[in-house]
């Protein structure tokens, strides 16, 4: 029994491939998968019998009848989480390999070819991006895949540069366009690596000026630790923290999340998704549930 604030996740199965645990995330190929999403009938399907709606569009309609028919103060979302494309420092820890790079170079500034103080995408990175651009484009247009509402991203070159060069160009609605927002508490995990430490926020607002950035967020990294490396159970909670305050203010139902891979480890555990990692550039959806805790004790059931 523990006392509780904000809000509680659960995804909700049945409706991704990605939710099953027969679905191979190394091999996995969201492009040709249409995002992961299931062939299957839904309730809501029988309040347009006979239509030729996608399934994108058929499942946008059982989203929403899960939002009209849910009770004690539920909401549905649908969250499209993104890694960024390749980054400098993704080449040099396949150059020294995961051990050395973690013994030793992770904590270093660059080598004698490479600078990774929060790096650039590679021109492999861009055209992952632009890959995803293109696949964004073909969902809109064809699969019926309903643009987000909102864009968050990390704060960390990377990311920006993956964010803009993903969905600038789209032809989204009217009521749905791209002004992405950062959110500090979106990046990856934090401390020693220095790929990790963020860019004054000056510098970023300069390179990125179609970004929002938060208030709160300092000029310089005070968050980042020459020293310590977060913990998995830090950057849950600062996951959980970062949901929470999203979906405090935000009431959109399709919401985007430009990400880092540790970062969306921690966000599917919150979430209580399966494991499933990404790749460099790869896109993950997820449907889930939100339900406002309560000031007082439950048993860690799903209410």
């Amino acid at each position: 029994m523990s006392q509780q604030h904000g809000f509680t996740y659960s995804t909700v199965t049945g409706y991704f491939l990605q939710d099953d645990n027969s679905t191979v995330a190394e091999t996995f190929d969201f492009i040709s998968k249409n995002l992961g999403l299931l062939e299957r009938e839904y309730a809501a399907d029988v309040l347009n019998p006979g239509d030729k709606r996608t399934q994108w569009q058929r499942f946008e309609g059982e989203v929403n009848r899960l939002n009209d028919e849910a009770v004690d103060g539920a909401v549905y979302k649908v969250l499209y989480i993104g890694r960024h494309g390749q980054g400098v420092h993704n080449v040099a820890e396949k150059k020294y390999g995961t051990a050395e790079w973690d013994r030793y170079w992770a904590a270093q500034e660059g080598d004698s070819t490479s600078y990774w103080v929060d790096p650039h995408l590679t021109d492999t990175g861009v055209q992952q991006a632009e890959t995803i651009n293109a696949f964004w484009k073909h969902q809109l247009a064809v699969a019926g895949t309903p643009a987000p509402e909102k864009y968050y991203c990390s704060p960390l070159y990377r990311c920006l540069e993956t964010a803009n060069l993903t969905f600038t160009g789209l032809d989204l609605p009217a009521d749905r366009p791209y002004k992405p927002v950062v959110k500090e508490l979106l990046r990856e995990a934090n401390g020693i690596h220095t790929c990790d430490r963020r860019s004054p926020k000056s510098a970023v607002k300069n390179a990125f000026p179609n970004f929002t950035f938060e208030p709160s967020m300092t000029e310089d990294d005070e968050l980042w630790s020459a020293t310590e490396r977060e913990s998995d159970q830090d950057l849950d909670g600062r996951m959980k923290s970062l949901l929470d305050d999203v979906f405090e203010l935000d009431e959109s139902t399709f919401v985007s999340l430009t990400t880092h891979s540790c970062a969306i480890r921690s966000l599917l555990r919150v979430l209580g998704h399966r494991e499933f990692r990404l790749v460099t550039g790869g896109v993950i959806a997820v449907l889930v549930k939100v339900v406002r805790a309560c000031d007082a004790f439950h048993d860690g059931k799903n209410p």
